[in-house]
């Protein structure tokens, strides 16, 4: 059965008298009379004469026979009343009123009045259809469920899933073997279905293809087109043709594509149109510019399209022959254009119908195809002319001009401004900026193209610095009927340089309600907000983005800091960690994450964070310093030592690297490392009270005669400093001293309190000792802990303090920095 039988079939489904010609047979059945065997016979005839006479009768078998001793009937029972068969099931259930009641009785009951028992059978099943066992019924069955699985392929792989429409094409071409060989058992070969074979095979060969399995589909079209029972068979050369050309195989795809060419007719016009187009992109592939340029002149010449059109500029190009070049390109502007008239679909009519019908198809599929259609073109010509203009002519300049001239000549003189503009694009890529502006600055009469060519020349001002021309040339969009979004962005740039965050978050809203999806108009806005404090709409603006534009490490970054200043730390160091797995050495993330779990007194994380941002970049002095830090906190100088001598390196003119390292030495032990480094601190800044005061008090522990030398300096250099905070202050009385004369904000130390004043007089080292240890409870700092020192001494050393779990707290690296110098340091 043909494949048009089948589909028949199903299309008369509800007919059952044609499908099923015994149904009016099967709706009226007839009266069936059930007889037993002949053992029963015997068996109930043997019964019926071993029995008791009685006055009535007994049934017996299928119906009523006469006793051996017979009476006269009683009232019950009239002449000719005998058993006579019944014409259905119900005959041989119907009662007799001699034998028993009929059901009815005088007290009311649950029971309904059923004389015929009609409640206790089981209803009557529905009438099922006869099952067509034949060979014939079993093959459409068969067919059916090949064309299904066929179908199913199809739709699969119109999904994208590609390996399950292999795998139900496999299993109809199985089921189709399998139908065959049951056709040759039951002699049905000659009733063979040829459509469904091709059918079968064609879906299997291009399902190898989608999979790229390109063998086996080879193998499977060879078998098609070596069978001449099936039509048209001589088309698939060209998907074999196909399967060549990505394989790189060109010479058999010429093949493929030459022997498809010859079986196809005359009458078949644009099929063989495009087989010549595909043996001419192989000779393009293979770099042989004469044949294919013979063959797309061929199809220009016969059926002249814009792709064919391009291609074949394109190969003049390859050729560098001017003239083949400018023949092609006139070529391509001789294709008639597909021009939409834009007026049907003008809302504003004068006749209500026609305002209607325009609203009806302004958005309809026929219209997005023309638009489709119209963009193609333009972008083959546009595409062409960029192609050839620095090669047409004598110069770059020059060959634009003709170019230019030549579209405006043409039915496409519409894109001869887009071409002007492209040329001052160029002289941007060649850094010719002034041959740019010139000539981007010749549209601004022409209002069509204002807007576009005031947007790049906004761009070119902005990008030098210049705001105000760049926002000159930005207000331009306020006279265009229809911005784009690119101009109010542009607009809302020049804003945000300026610092006016409002009108700058205006434009880009702007932005995003002409377009929706503009990514820079988001991007900006969401910078705006963040810069004006609106962390959660901004927050909201970065969260827009989907796909791959969401993986960008700006965007992840903006996110993961909005979620920090938020408050939602758990969030930002998960955003961090992501922005890690992006770009995976940016010393700043990694500082980034250090910082977070330092607030969060994570120490071991934070330290684990600086450290690896140190390791990609060695040069950052706050990770250098925290480092530094950290390891003074933890008792392992050391360590410290090698980061704070690398920032003196670094910063050899800021003093609070070089004490730092001082101090380091001091806790180690290493007394004579720390004087000689403070000398040379003390040569290089002379004005470093801090500096003076170690040098104090290191002489003078070592019993070394410098201390008075640079205790006298320090006087000198406190009454100095208090002289110029009184002539600043203009507090000619003041007294007051600090211990902040130095420039030590910010390195850490803290040798002495600011509010603690220094003692009078000259004395000796033992003396300012004594008066530190007298005066500690004074001065509010660290007294307890002095007296227990004075108490009890630790044999194995002092215990190391707890570290403390603050961040940017300083830390001490002076032991003595509690102790007074002594009241003769002040000034007379």
């Amino acid at each position: 059965m043909a494949l048009t039988d089948v589909l028949n079939v199903s299309k008369n489904r509800d007919a059952p008298d044609a499908k099923f010609p015994d149904m009016a047979r099967l709706a009226t059945p007839k009266p069936v009379l059930h007889l037993g065997s002949s053992t029963e016979f015997q068996r109930l005839g043997s019964a019926v004469l071993s029995s008791k006479p009685s006055t009535g009768y007994s049934r017996a078998g299928t119906g009523f026979k006469p006793t051996t001793n017979f009476k006269r009937p009683g009232t019950g029972f009239k002449p000719g009343t005998g058993f006579r068969p019944g014409t259905g099931a119900d005959a041989f259930s119907r009662p007799m009123t001699a034998v028993r009641g009929a059901g009815y009785t005088s007290q009311g009951g649950s029971k309904p009045f059923d004389p015929l028992n009609e409640g206790g059978k089981a209803p009557t099943p529905p009438l099922e259809l006869q099952k067509d066992d034949s060979p014939e019924g079993k093959v459409r069955q068969q067919e059916a469920k090949i064309m299904s699985l066929v179908e199913e392929a199809c739709v699969a792989q119109s999904e994208g899933d590609v390996r399950k429409a292999l795998t139900k094409a496999k299993e109809a071409s199985n089921k189709e073997r399998s139908l065959i060989r049951m056709q040759e058992q039951s002699g049905l070969g000659d009733h063979h279905n040829v459509d469904l074979t091709y059918a079968v095979l064609f879906n299997l060969a291009n399902q190898y293809a989608s999979n790229e399995l390109y063998a086996e589909a080879l193998n499977t079209y060879q078998m098609i087109t070596k069978n001449r029972m099936f039509a048209n068979a001589h088309r698939l050369k060209v998907n074999m043709g196909n399967i060549y050309f990505k394989q790189r195989q060109y010479q058999m795809a010429v093949k493929m594509y030459r022997m498809a060419l010859d079986q196809v007719p005359a009458s078949q016009r644009n099929l063989r149109i495009k087989i010549i187009h595909n043996i001419a992109m192989v000779f393009v592939r293979m770099g042989q510019w004469e044949e294919a340029v013979s063959n797309l002149e061929y199809i220009m010449s016969e059926q002249a399209c814009h792709g064919a059109g391009l291609h074949l500029v394109a190969c003049c190009r390859a050729l560098e022959d001017k003239d083949r070049m400018r023949t092609a390109f006139s070529l391509l502007l001789a294709v008639p254009s597909e021009a939409v008239d834009e007026d049907k679909y003008n809302l504003e009519q004068d006749n209500p119908n026609d305002a209607l019908l325009a609203r009806a198809i302004r958005d309809d599929e026929l219209r997005a195809y023309e638009t489709r259609r119209r963009a193609e073109a333009d972008r083959c010509i546009l595409g062409a002319a960029k192609l050839i203009a620095p090669f047409v002519d004598d110069g770059f300049s020059a060959g634009y001009d003709w170019c230019a001239r030549a579209i405006k000549n043409s039915e496409y003189a519409r894109l001869a401004s887009d071409l002007e503009i492209d040329k001052a694009a160029m002289f941007l890529k060649q850094n010719q900026v002034t041959a740019a502006v010139e000539t981007l600055k010749t549209f601004e009469k022409d209002t069509e193209m204002d807007v576009n060519a005031a947007s790049n020349l906004c761009f070119i001002y902005f990008l030098q610095g210049d705001y105000d021309a760049a926002a000159k040339y930005a207000e331009t969009v306020d006279r265009c009927e229809r911005p784009t979004a690119g101009a109010f962005v542009n607009r809302g740039a020049c804003f945000m340089a300026k610092g006016d965050l409002r009108k700058a978050t205006d434009c880009f809203e702007r932005a995003l309600e002409a377009d929706p999806g503009h990514f820079e108009a988001t991007y900006d806005l969401g910078l705006c907000l963040k810069r004006r404090g609106h962390y959660d709409e901004a927050l909201a603006c970065f969260q827009r983005f989907s796909g791959s534009l969401a993986l960008l490490p700006a965007v992840v970054y903006h996110v993961a800091d909005l979620l920090e200043l938020l408050g939602d730390a758990e969030a930002a160091a998960d955003t961090y960690q992501q922005l890690l797995g992006l770009v995976p050495a940016d010393a700043k993330v990694l500082q980034k994450l250090g910082e977070l779990f330092d607030r969060e007194g994570d120490k071991q994380q934070a330290h684990h964070y600086h450290a690896d941002s140190f390791r990609c970049y060695p040069a950052n002095l706050s990770v250098i310093e925290w480092l530094g830090t950290y390891y003074v906190e933890m008792q392992v100088v050391e360590k410290a030592l090698g980061y704070l001598e690398r920032a003196a390196e670094m910063q050899p003119g800021d003093p609070k690297w070089n004490m730092m390292v001082a101090g380091c030495h001091r806790r180690c032990g290493n007394m004579h490392k720390a004087l000689t480094l403070y000398r040379e601190i003390h040569k290089q800044f002379p004005e470093n009270a801090e500096c003076l005061r170690y040098l104090v008090r290191l002489c003078g522990d070592m019993g070394m005669r410098e201390a008075q030398d640079y205790l006298a300096e320090l006087k000198k250099l406190e009454k100095a400093k208090e002289v110029r905070e009184r002539v600043n202050s203009g507090r000619p009385g003041s007294r007051r001293s600090n211990s902040g004369l130095s420039s030590r904000a910010g390195s850490g130390f803290s040798p002495v309190p600011e509010h603690e004043t220094v003692a009078r007089g000259p004395r000796s080292s033992r003396a300012l000792r004594a008066q530190s240890s007298a005066g500690s409870s004074d001065s509010g700092l660290g007294g307890g802990a002095r007296d227990h020192e004075v108490i009890y001494t630790d044999p194995l050393g002092p215990t190391p303090p707890r570290p403390r779990t603050g961040a940017g707290k300083p830390v001490d690296f002076d032991e003595f920095g509690n102790d007074d110098l002594g009241d003769d340091l002040l000034p007379e």
